[in-house]
């Protein structure tokens, strides 16, 4: 499923009788709780098995509420000249916030979303409908397996956003997936991925060498505390065969609610610490968040 992994019951379902209840229903995931925001009207936020996956409000899809989903706004945003239509693949869905998002910042944009959790898919879609107008695409299957899919060259952008019980599967961290990345993606195409890790960062560190080992340019988005290893939280990682935008990335992160850091050429380099590439031979899912992290 997508979301910030930020990481059973029988199912039961509960209809909406009014904006202000909650909805919760079983899903392929686990259990997922579509909670109000009791701050704005037609606003929710998603979580799965107690873990915030996605913040949505239907009246104003291009508002993101999100630390991670508004680093990753940041990129969507610098893709291509303002409103140009792109076309995007969305590997894990939650809430498909990013794609609604692109879809009012980038009208008439061609968008994929694949996203494995198919009742999770339902419940979005009957809760929080998207707009019959938006040239958005859903398909229910492994985010690898439904990337495959896509024709050679055809992403301006390809968004990484999945997470099993708040881990990125393994297969999602290779040199190999990265291949299939670059198939999709044009030449000048952007891939992003939502990537969580805790002390002493291996994971991330991993996942930086594995990306510099297929793509040119390499950027970093993350909070201060969490690339000094001080607590378990996001990056956004950015690569590109292209030149990413890396001032006007580094403007919009540092002027954020919650202001993050954007590293890129040799200090990110050093960062990795020797760390090497990832294989499928070698892979592993993503460390799992500590319990405290959702309280």
């Amino acid at each position: 499923m997508g979301g910030s992994g930020n990481a059973r019951q029988t199912r039961r379902t509960r209809r909406r009788p009014s904006a202000a209840e909650a909805v919760v229903e079983a899903v392929d995931g686990g259990l997922a709780e579509l909670v109000p925001d009791p701050d704005r009207g037609r606003a929710w936020t998603l979580l799965i098995d107690g873990a915030p996956q996605s913040h949505v409000d239907l009246d104003d899809p291009a508002h993101l509420s999100f630390e991670y989903q508004r680093r990753l706004g940041h990129v969507i945003d610098l893709v291509a000249p303002p409103g140009k239509p792109v076309h995007a693949v969305h590997l894990g869905g939650g809430a498909f916030t990013l794609a609604r998002y692109t879809a009012a910042t980038r009208p008439r944009s061609t968008q994929q979303i694949v996203e494995r959790d198919a009742s999770l898919v339902q419940l979005v879609r009957r809760e929080l409908p998207l707009d019959p107008n938006a040239r958005i695409r859903v398909r229910s299957a492994d985010a690898r397996a439904g990337l495959a899919k896509v024709p050679d060259g055809w992403a301006d952008l390809v968004i990484a956003d999945v997470f099993s019980g708040a881990r990125t599967p393994a297969h999602l961290t290779s040199t190999e997936f990265l291949d299939e990345v670059r198939r999709a993606l044009k030449p000048s195409g952007v891939y992003a991925a939502n990537l969580a890790d805790g002390p002493p960062l291996a994971h991330l560190r991993g996942q930086i060498a594995t990306a510099a080992a297929r793509f040119a340019e390499l950027a970093l988005i993350a909070d201060a505390a969490v690339l000094r290893g001080k607590r378990f939280g996001n990056a956004v990682l950015v690569a590109s065969d292209a030149p990413l935008p890396l001032a006007e990335l580094t403007r919009r992160a540092a002027s954020d609610p919650h202001p993050g850091r954007v590293e890129h050429g040799k200090p990110l380099t050093d960062f990795t610490g020797g760390a090497t590439p990832v294989t499928d031979a070698a892979a592993v899912a993503s460390p799992a968040p500590p319990p405290s992290v959702f309280r």
